[in-house]
C-alpha cells in the first residue's frame, strides 16, 4: 500500500508525482506505477509488454524496500523541456525526487535513456547506495548513434511533410526509450510526436557526445544487464545506424567488470523482453539483497 504522493519539483519549476511504497532501505524505480488500461493495454501485450511494468517491479521489491517510483519518462513526453533536458538538469531532477521522499541515500534503477541517467546522476552525487543500469552499457554507450536517431526523429516531428506515410516516431524510443524493442519495424511506424518531445532528446545527446565513459569511476555497487539479442536497426529515415546493446555488452564485458560492474547478460532477449518484470526481477532482487539488505 503506497504511504504517500509527494511531488518533486523538476529543474524548470513543474512538478511530478511520486509514489512510496514497502519499508526499508529506498529505491528509485524510474518506471510508470500506473498500469496502462484499455486499448493501450491490449497493444501492450502485443508487443510482448506488461501494461502494469511499473506496478509489478515495485510489488517485486516492496516486500524488502522503499520503493520510490515516478514515472519521468511520461513526465518529459506530457511537459516536454526541449531545451533544458541536459544531463546536469536531469540529474537534479532525480536528486529532487529522492528529496521529496525524504531520502537521504538511495539505490536506483532505471532502464534505456533511465538507465544512462542513473549513471549520470551517479557521477554527481555521493548519494547513491546502489546503481542498476538496464538495456544500456555503462562502457562504449552508443551515444553517437541515438543522437543519430534522435536528430532523425526530430527532424520528422518538425517537418511532418517530410515524414512517410504512415510513419511513427513510437513510444519514447527517440529517446532510448523504455517501450522500444528489436521487433520493431521502425521504417514503418507512425509519427505521432512532436517537435518539442523530440527535441528535448536530441538536447540530450548533443550534450552527452563528450562524454567519456571510460573514465567514470563510481564507488557505489552496480550492476547492468541487456539481453543477448539487444539490437535495434534503424533505417535510413531513422539516422540509418544500428543500435547494438548487445554487442557492447559482449566486446566490453570484461572492460566493465574491471571498473566493478556486476554484468549480466539476459539469453535470447531484445531490448523489449530484457525490460518486462519476470526477466529484471529475478537478476535485480537477489543482487539488491546482497549489496543493500533490507536490515540496512
Amino acid at each position: 500500500m503506497a504511504t504517500g504522493k509527494p511531488q518533486a519539483k523538476l529543474h524548470d519549476g513543474n512538478t511530478m508525482d511520486i509514489e512510496v511504497h514497502g519499508q526499508g532501505p529506498t529505491v528509485l524505480l524510474a518506471v510508470n506505477p500506473t498500469p496502462a488500461q484499455g486499448e493501450r493495454a491490449e497493444e501492450m501485450r502485443r508487443w510482448g509488454m506488461d501494461p502494469a511494468l511499473g506496478r509489478s517491479l515495485i510489488d517485486g521489491l516492496s516486500g524488502s524496500y522503499r520503493v520510490v517510483a515516478f514515472d519521468y519518462e511520461g513526465h518529459v513526453m506530457g511537459v516536454p523541456k526541449p531545451g533544458t533536458l541536459t544531463p546536469d538538469a536531469i540529474a537534479a531532477d532525480l536528486l529532487a525526487v529522492a528529496d521529496a521522499a525524504g531520502a537521504g541515500r538511495f539505490a536506483y534503477y532505471g532502464y534505456s535513456w533511465l538507465a544512462l541517467s542513473g549513471l549520470q546522476l551517479a557521477i554527481r552525487t555521493d548519494r547513491l547506495s546502489a546503481l542498476v543500469m538496464g538495456g544500456f552499457p555503462p562502457v562504449a554507450g552508443p551515444y553517437a548513434e541515438m543522437l543519430a536517431v534522435t536528430r532523425a526523429t526530430h527532424g520528422m516531428a518538425a517537418t511532418p511533410a517530410a515524414a512517410p506515410a504512415g510513419a511513427q516516431a513510437g513510444d519514447g524510443q527517440e529517446g532510448g526509450g523504455q517501450e522500444g524493442g528489436g521487433e520493431y519495424d521502425w521504417s514503418s511506424v507512425e509519427m505521432t510526436l512532436s517537435e518539442e518531445q523530440t527535441r528535448q532528446f536530441v538536447t540530450m545527446y548533443e550534450a552527452l557526445q563528450g562524454f567519456d565513459d571510460r573514465a567514470v569511476r563510481l564507488d557505489c555497487p552496480r550492476l547492468c544487464f541487456a539481453g543477448s539479442a539487444d539490437v535495434i536497426p534503424y533505417g535510413e529515415r531513422w539516422g540509418g545506424v544500428t543500435v547494438d546493446i548487445a554487442g557492447a555488452f559482449a566486446r566490453h564485458r570484461a572492460e566493465m567488470e574491471s571498473l566493478g560492474w556486476d554484468v549480466e547478460v539476459l539469453d535470447g532477449l531484445d531490448h523489449t523482453g530484457a525490460m518486462q518484470p519476470p526477466n529484471v526481477l529475478p537478476v535485480l532482487v537477489p543482487w539488491l539483497r546482497r549489496v543493500l539488505p533490507a536490515d540496512a
